[in-house]
């Protein structure tokens, strides 16, 4: 550009912006006072304030549930529902099972205490899970008990405290198994 068309453009921007004042000042605005201006501005972001804390709060929450389900539990008892027939069995006298939980596997290692003395016991499996609110979807990828390989199997969970409570239908066809299963964990402190 030129000198000309510089000053061109310079006159031309300013006598916009004189006719524009003019424009105003024919113009009667409304005039918002300082002290309305502060309250609306206040209630603005205040409103943003409440909002933003509630939105994090909620998914602060889920984000818990999630996080929580994640760690090692000991299993403490377990109940299976079979054909109108109730077994419980206390998973703290004669053998140990434990479930590691990670971001997206499992693994459950379990033996008996007696370490082999009056009958050796060693069973442990493993795969990957999803989590979708309580609904729990187990993928048994690796199984001492191959039968049992390559099933999935749906739960609901809950935890309060530092009890799991895991309950749902173990269904394996392959090795007639089709019942109800509820078992109770509590997580392990280091």
């Amino acid at each position: 550009m030129g000198n000309w068309e510089i000053a061109e453009l310079g006159n031309f921007e300013i006598s916009q912006f004189q006719n524009q004042k003019s424009v105003q000042e024919n113009r009667s605005l409304p005039v918002i006072k300082p002290t309305v201006m502060k309250q609306v501005i206040t209630s603005i972001v205040t409103s943003f304030l409440i909002l933003s804390c509630n939105s994090s709060t909620s998914t602060q929450t889920n984000s818990e549930t999630q996080l929580r389900l994640e760690g090692t539990w000991q299993l403490i008892s377990g109940t299976l529902i079979e054909k109108g027939d109730t077994t419980v069995t206390d998973y703290t006298k004669d053998r140990e099972m434990i479930k590691i939980i990670n971001t997206d596997h499992f693994a459950f290692l379990s033996h008996d205490l007696s370490k082999g003395k009056d009958s050796a016991m060693y069973t442990s499996g493993g795969g990957s899970y999803t989590l979708t609110g309580n609904k729990y979807t187990e993928h048994l990828d690796y199984c001492s008990d191959r039968q049992w390989e390559g099933n999935k199997f749906d739960f609901t969970v809950s935890i309060k405290n530092d009890t799991l409570v895991q309950t749902g239908i173990e269904k394996v066809e392959s090795a007639g198994v089709d019942r109800m299963n509820i078992e109770k964990y509590k997580r392990v402190k280091k």
